[in-house]
């Protein structure tokens, strides 16, 4: 008989020892990207969305683990940081946000950061002539509606304020961007600084090729409005003087006025305009919507604030898509 209560107790202990195993085993699991660099040397770098992802991992190469908090075919003002995000950052080295506005949530979440936390955030951003929202409100006139009727901040936290945070979408704003990355990586890791800077010199001479590419055949179109569901392209705008007209505010999910759809409607007619701009992340409904009252047909100007599984799937990268881009710009311009 006690030797019967002896192996039930022994079952009882390693039945226990294996459920707390797998417990941790589930905990460093939510962690292993951040534990992953670690434990082979690499700089641990987590970036808050995929244009940033894309410039930290063509920069960095090998010497770095890059991590995004965003996931695939999520849309950026859809997301709210979990608990293995403040783990995986409080682990990290490098913290790459945008800035300007565009990671409302990051003050609760730096607060949120594990004791004894040493990771850096930098603001990649820094350097580039921000656009005040209201500064293109006057330029672009009712169409582009008033965000005090359409509030900057939506239920995930996402506040812009009165800037306009969408900085990545202008090559000449990317070029400034990855400047930024490569300083960061070669602070956090100078034994590594020539390739950092090897690796930087060749992603910069791609969005210069982009840029001139920009600069070079948009600058005879016929046409220099377009019209677009998301007021995203503020910054593509100025820096090849475009003039955008969106039926959204700074944030995708505000709510757009019925008037603002007939101004829209409007403008097209008069400028005759072929195309509403519309992006693969967020419903198309309102550019269908104005599309069909104006007779005209949707296109994609893609924000580049994420990818589609599809499109990672097919290799699409930050330059494929500005390119795609600037093909979509000229056939609606032409």
């Amino acid at each position: 008989m006690n030797l019967g209560k002896r192996r039930l107790s022994l079952r009882f202990i390693m039945l226990a020892l294996l459920a707390c195993g797998l417990l941790l085993l589930n905990a460093c699991a939510n962690n292993d990207s951040a534990a992953e660099g670690a434990a082979n040397g690499k700089v641990n770098v987590i970036t808050s969305f995929y244009p940033i992802y894309y410039m930290a991992s063509e920069i960095g190469g090998d010497h770095v683990q890059v991590t995004n908090l965003i996931p695939t075919g999520v849309e950026p003002h859809d997301w709210t940081p979990k608990s293995r995000d403040l783990q995986n950052a409080s682990n990290a080295q490098l913290l790459l946000v945008n800035g300007a506005g565009f990671e409302g949530w990051l003050p609760d979440f730096q607060k949120g950061l594990e004791a004894g936390s040493k990771v850096k955030t930098v603001e990649v951003s820094n350097g580039i002539t921000l656009i005040k929202a209201s500064e293109e409100e006057e330029e672009h006139g009712e169409e582009a509606h008033a965000e005090g009727e359409h509030a900057h901040e939506d239920e995930h936290g996402h506040d812009h304020g009165d800037i306009d945070p969408h900085t990545w979408i202008s090559p000449k704003s990317a070029l400034i961007m990855v400047e930024n990355v490569k300083n960061a990586l070669v602070d956090a890791d100078p034994e590594h600084r020539a390739d950092y800077e090897k690796n930087y010199e060749q992603l910069k001479a791609k969005l210069a090729s982009i840029d001139q590419e920009y600069t070079s055949k948009l600058k005879d179109v016929a046409k220099r409005d377009i019209v677009v569901s998301h007021q995203a392209f503020g910054y593509l705008a100025r820096d090849y003087d475009l003039h955008q007209h969106a039926i959204m505010g700074i944030s995708p999910d505000a709510e757009p006025r019925a008037q603002d759809l007939l101004n829209l409607s409007k403008l097209m007619q008069e400028k005759q305009l072929k195309y509403v701009f519309f992006e693969e992340l967020v419903s198309d409904q309102l550019a269908q919507t104005l599309a069909s009252e104006a007779k005209v047909d949707t296109l994609v100007l893609n924000p580049l604030e994420g990818l589609t599984q599809e499109q990672e799937a097919a290799g699409d990268n930050y330059v494929t898509l500005m390119e795609r881009n600037l093909q979509n710009l000229l056939l609606a311009l032409q």
